[in-house]
């Protein structure tokens, strides 16, 4: 079994480290500025885009992209939509609506360092960003490949993926769900922007089919496998190190809920075992340090 990250081989490390430096420039170069009087509204942006984070949706994208020799400028482009995407995701599930989470990656939520409606704006607006960088020419010359990557993510995040994962997430707090259900949802509010992020480089590139569907399965399992980490995170992971609280899920249904702490764990291995398995078509080193992201969500520790 490969380490954590916090006993990751150095190339796992430095890339994500490299990543996440990149992604800040990035980022920060694509979020707007202004003087004008809507001026909150963009700070909370940045507030929300800014502050933190692994950057792990980013990486995907990245080491994706690498994998089939497309410019690191154009897939950091993809990769900052996706990560705008998490942050509004993120900032309306803290939401008192939603989970009511005082804090984010060890600061106020924006609603709390702001006020509710500036954060549910400010949400809309990464959301619709996304978008505009994806469809903007300097993301790639090819429309048919900018029209393919905004329709995968807009499948990915809307009904049919993390708004419709949302709603059963909030259903499951009011009734059992059995573990296909469990499976169903989180694949749905997490597992289809994962994907996203796996395939967006195969997409950049175009990548021949075996290659786009080996990417999507090993998506499909690491997304389940992140979520269970998620849920055994909360369940005994530390808010000081998380970032946010814990005990959030006690009311949810999760695949530790249902199946208990022991089986949750290794159904985690099983899945990141088999999201590894499926990168077999790639010769070489060449994604390598996709292998090692899946054995780094598996020991993850926040």
């Amino acid at each position: 079994m490969a380490p954590s990250l916090r006993e990751a081989s150095p190339k796992l490390k430095d890339a994500m480290e490299d990543c996440r430096e990149k992604m800040q420039k990035t980022i920060s170069s694509l979020l707007p500025q202004t003087d004008l009087a809507e001026a909150p509204l963009f700070e909370a942006m940045r507030y929300a885009a800014l502050n933190g984070g692994k950057r792990l949706r980013p990486f995907m994208v990245l080491e994706g992209a690498r994998v089939f020799g497309v410019d690191q400028g154009r897939a950091r482009r993809v990769a900052a939509a996706a990560e705008f995407v998490h942050c509004y995701s993120l900032v309306h599930d803290d939401l008192p609506a939603m989970d009511d989470s005082d804090t984010r990656r060890g600061k106020p939520a924006l609603h709390r360092a702001f006020d509710e409606a500036t954060a549910i704006l400010a949400g809309d607006a990464l959301l619709t960003l996304a978008f505009e960088i994806l469809a903007d020419p300097e993301t790639h010359e090819d429309p048919r490949v900018r029209v393919e990557l905004i329709a995968l993510l807009a499948g990915a995040i809307g009904m049919h993926g993390m708004v419709g994962g949302q709603m059963l997430d909030l259903i499951g707090e009011k009734q059992e769900f059995d573990v296909g259900t469990i499976s169903r949802l989180q694949r749905l509010k997490t597992g289809k922007l994962i994907a996203f992020c796996c395939e967006a480089g195969a997409i950049l590139g175009k990548a021949n089919p075996a290659h786009r569907q080996s990417l999507r399965n090993y998506a499909h399992d690491l997304g389940l496998a992140f979520q269970v980490t998620d849920d055994l995170l909360d369940l005994e992971g530390k808010a000081e190190e998380l970032g946010k609280p814990v005990g959030q899920d006690a009311k949810k249904a999760t695949f530790v809920s249902t199946m208990g702490v022991e089986q949750a764990r290794a159904r985690a291995q099983m899945l990141v075992d088999q999201s590894v398995s499926h990168l077999r078509v790639f010769d070489g080193g060449r994604v390598d340090l996709l292998k090692d992201l899946a054995y780094y969500v598996l020991e993850r520790r926040v």
